[in-house]
């Protein structure tokens, strides 16, 4: 009987000291949620327009019980950029776009939270690409009502969503800007060593918000995509892909992968750069505007 208290006694111990580490980690992950949203308060918006004439208005629109944000700027008379982040990120990830006067001159900007991302339903992501394109429709839908030129960019995850897009809405789609994109599932990495157990129940809720819905959707990644390898052959619009030799986070042979798969693109282009890495919207984004003015020029 002395043995089974002392047995009690050391199990209630060692519970109380988990709990009180997992509180403690809990704690942690809320405190830094806040530092790794990848989003951009109001305050900081608001300081970033301070001293320009035009300013982002940000929206919400319920698609299938869910709330998605979005952020527009610009003349509504003109041609659409529809920027789609990565992954994680959120609309912000574009600001200097939308800073852009010359820019602004040539066409409309909107940028998108995209499911999990954001203010949409932050840290709830979603697996599922088809479904990710569901949530963009009726938001890519209200500018194309109008005839307007609807020019998608999609960086690293978004590349694939805006292919995606392309895919089972070409009729509301002008042309594609895939900016580093991780479209190839023969090219993606075998994370699942370490992916499925941050997905799992305590762990995943002890990761911040934004890296929780990023961690669930590139666990999935890879099937999403080739689920997508009979559809490239549907697009017709034309294709730009923006690709570094230097990106470390997505393969370079993603821009081969383009080429083999976009066979019927009325027009292909290719933007390589040697020594460029992943993060080609912040160090060259004068290659996204290029690629813009290409796609304005171009039916």
């Amino acid at each position: 009987m002395p043995y089974f208290s002392y047995l009690l006694a050391r199990t209630y111990a060692v519970f109380k000291t988990a709990l009180l580490i997992y509180g403690f980690v809990f704690l942690l992950s809320y405190l830094f949620s806040s530092c790794f949203s990848f989003r951009l308060s109001q305050n900081k918006i608001d300081a970033a327009f301070k001293h320009l004439s035009l300013k982002p208005v940000q929206h919400q629109v319920l698609v299938n019980g869910r709330h998605i944000n979005y952020a527009e700027i610009g003349n509504d008379s003109l041609p659409v950029t529809f920027f789609v982040h990565g992954s994680p990120g959120s609309w912000s990830a574009f600001v200097d776009f939308m800073k852009d006067t010359a820019l602004l001159k040539k066409v409309k900007i909107v940028s998108v939270d995209r499911i999990g991302f954001g203010y949409s339903e932050f840290g709830e992501g979603e697996k599922s690409l088809a479904t990710q394109a569901e949530y963009l429709k009726p938001i890519v839908e209200q500018y194309k009502k109008s005839g307007r030129k609807l020019i998608l960019i999609g960086h690293s995850l978004g590349g694939p969503l805006i292919a995606k897009m392309a895919m089972d809405y070409p009729e509301l789609i002008d042309n594609l800007i895939i900016v580093a994109g991780s479209i190839s599932p023969y090219l993606e990495p075998n994370e699942k060593w370490f992916r499925i157990p941050l997905n799992i129940l305590p762990i995943k809720v002890l990761i911040p918000k934004s890296f929780r819905a990023s961690n669930l959707e590139l666990l999935h990644l890879k099937p999403e995509l080739i689920k997508m390898l009979p559809d490239w052959k549907n697009i017709r619009q034309p294709v730009t892909v923006i690709q570094g030799n230097k990106d470390i986070f997505v393969r370079p042979e993603n821009a081969a992968f383009a080429k083999e798969m976009l066979i019927n693109s009325r027009k292909l282009d290719f933007m390589i750069v040697d020594d460029m890495n992943h993060f080609v919207p912040w160090s060259h984004p004068q290659l996204i505007t290029r690629a813009i003015d290409s796609a304005l020029l171009h039916d």
